[in-house]
């Protein structure tokens, strides 16, 4: 399938001042197919509005790649505050730009800025932001797949925006056929790493958890350096390794082998992460979505129900799907602590 010129959107920004452009972030390069993705800021010259530019060289024989086709065919879709907005797509021979709203920093940095942990009153800001992303996503059978910090946009405002569907797929819940190598090694849930190609909704919400304690306590939760088994053990040493008891199927799958993998105890969340008993429900919205069973997570829609999101306003959950959380009376991102020389709030 090939991306031609009477495929592209209606377009305000047909003329960039490519002049202007600086280099953004390498994203990724996917060796599959030999595709480099490159980010670059640019000014509409019709608008003057910043816009960033996603630019995918093309193989001139192979035509448009299909992880972009993918990307734009689902992004053209989602209409939502908390999903990166996609303006534009322009086809040349050579490349293949899409043009997104600009969005000046991503999770990562944000962390990155401001070490030791965030501001819990802006932590539940931005789960609830992310979740109310991915619930739009689900219940259009729509799995990101890449979930991870620098997927997640901030605003200056403090919006939080998902991009990169390069992996995301649209479909009909569950599915037996992915790759399981389709999150970041740190944000992958363990049915994954073990090799299950059942994949559904759940597989979200790991990357979600991983990134709420992550948010709390400013350190990856499950922070793996070598290879699959080891992030397992990362995982298993703090929620116990998996039995057929708490995990019927578990010893079946493909990555399930004993002598590779140590035997833990399952512990309580807060025992690893103590800054989870800081925050009223943080504890359990965090268990909530770290379950070894996928069957037993939270889904995206359940969790914005959670007693955790008690003390935002009511009228959250009542905004337009493309109506920003900034926009209600006493919703705003708070300072963050400097925790430069702190263990613990």
């Amino acid at each position: 399938m090939r991306l031609h010129h009477h495929h592209l959107m209606r377009t305000s920004c047909r003329f960039f001042s490519l002049e202007k452009h600086y280099p953004f972030r390498c994203s990724r390069c996917d060796n599959s197919s030999d595709v480099l993705f490159l980010f670059f800021f640019s000014i509409c010259s019709l608008t003057n509005q910043v816009v960033a530019l996603k630019e995918i060289r093309l193989q001139e024989e192979e035509g448009a790649p299909f992880t972009a086709i993918r990307e734009a065919s689902l992004l053209k879709e989602l209409k939502h505050s908390n999903i990166v907005t996609l303006h534009d797509i322009v086809h040349t021979r050579e490349t293949l730009t899409f043009v997104f709203e600009f969005v000046n920093t991503d999770l990562s940095q944000y962390m990155e800025r401001h070490p030791g942990g965030l501001d819990h009153r802006n932590v539940r800001l931005f789960l609830f932001q992310l979740l109310r992303g991915l619930s739009y996503c689900h219940k259009r059978r729509v799995l990101h797949r890449d979930v991870k910090p620098q997927n997640l946009l901030i605003s200056e405002m403090g919006e939080l925006k998902l991009a990169d569907f390069g992996l995301a797929r649209a479909k009909s819940v569950p599915s037996h056929t992915y790759s399981h190598e389709v999150v970041t090694l740190w944000y992958r849930p363990p049915d994954v790493l073990l090799g299950s190609t059942e994949y559904s909704t759940s597989l979200d919400m790991w990357g979600v958890g991983c990134i709420f304690v992550e948010m709390i306590t400013g350190m990856p939760t499950f922070p793996g350096i070598r290879d699959t088994y080891d992030q397992l053990d990362k995982i298993f040493k703090i929620l116990g390794t998996p039995t057929e008891e708490t995990w019927p199927g578990v010893t079946h799958l493909p990555g399930y082998k004993l002598h590779m993998l140590g035997f833990f105890k399952s512990r309580k969340l807060g025992l690893s992460f103590p800054r989870l008993y800081d925050i009223i429900e943080g504890e359990m919205m965090a268990s909530a979505f770290l379950q070894l069973n996928p069957d037993n997570r939270i889904s995206a829609d359940e969790a914005l129900r959670h007693p955790y999101f008690a003390p935002l306003p009511k009228k959250l959950y009542e905004l337009p799907d493309e109506t920003s959380i900034f926009t209600v009376e006493g919703v705003y991102l708070h300072p963050e602590p400097n925790r430069h020389h702190q263990h613990h709030k």
